[in-house]
């Protein structure tokens, strides 16, 4: 089974505001690949749709050759999904996090023991997982959400806005623990980011979203190629397709209430 995402014509639609304007890409098998895009481009929402949370007004969706709308249960057993808000119990510890998504997945007692243990090695927390998370840094949060969504060992991991609010040095920790995760599963893994040098670091190839609508996609050759400038960076690519800064991760009033919500667990 080839495990990719495949999107044809796809369009969302809140009453008459049309939010994603008949979109079209894949996510090969085995490759990260980045949505980039400024506020209300459409990314949180395209990530919704592909996830079964939102339906499409219209459009395809195909994971693994498998439409969403018709095989949302089935679809939902072989992807992983981290969403942008803190989702980790701060009051539990990261083993008992792991232990109560397990249960949650009904995976089988025989093989939970061996999901987490290997959670815990891949994403170098095992030293921590008898501790609190309220005591983990964001950083270390953010691993354990990623562990949680791979615990019944999906084949295609989407992550909306994985590093948000987090330091540089918490953000490349997420960064390895992805490049682990694509080099040792295969994984075929889907981020949104406004972080610029998060796209280069991880993706082989970037769709840039702007109102609705994929203005450019490719590798970073062929982006730059687009652009008809072979020497300007990924933000000054992302500038002439959208018009906006790069590397905002947000309005104020997003950031803070996100570095709220991240502070609780520093």
């Amino acid at each position: 089974m080839c495990m990719n995402i495949e999107t044809f014509n796809l369009v969302k639609r809140f009453g008459n505001h049309e939010v994603v304007k008949s979109i079209s890409f894949n996510v090969k098998e085995g490759e990260i690949f980045g949505l980039l895009g400024p506020n209300g481009a459409g990314k949180t929402t395209t990530i919704r749709m592909l996830t079964t949370l939102l339906p499409p007004t219209s459009g395809l969706i195909k994971l693994s050759g498998f439409d969403v709308r018709r095989y949302g249960n089935l679809v939902r057993k072989f992807i992983g999904y981290v969403p942008q808000a803190l989702s980790a119990d701060s009051t539990l510890t990261g083993y008992e996090n792991l232990y109560y998504i397990a249960k949650l997945l009904r995976l089988p007692k025989n093989e939970r023991e061996k999901r987490i243990e290997y959670v815990l090695n891949l994403l170098n927390l095992k030293d921590a997982a008898n501790r609190l998370v309220k005591e983990y840094s964001g950083g270390m949060v953010r691993r354990l959400e990623v562990g949680q969504a791979i615990l019944h060992k999906p084949k295609i991991l989407i992550l909306d806005e994985p590093t948000v609010g987090l330091d540089p040095i918490a953000r490349h920790n997420v960064w390895e623990a992805l490049k682990t995760l694509q080099k040792d599963n295969g994984l075929s893994i889907l981020i949104t980011t406004h972080y610029m040098e998060e796209a280069e670091a991880l993706c082989q190839r970037i769709a840039i979203m702007n109102m609705g609508l994929i203005v450019a996609q490719g590798t970073l050759e062929e982006l730059k190629k687009a652009a008809g400038n072979n020497d300007i960076s990924l933000e000054d690519i992302f500038i002439h397709f959208t018009g906006n800064n790069s590397e905002s991760g947000g309005d104020f009033r997003e950031m803070r209430q996100m570095r709220k919500r991240i502070q609780r667990f520093s």
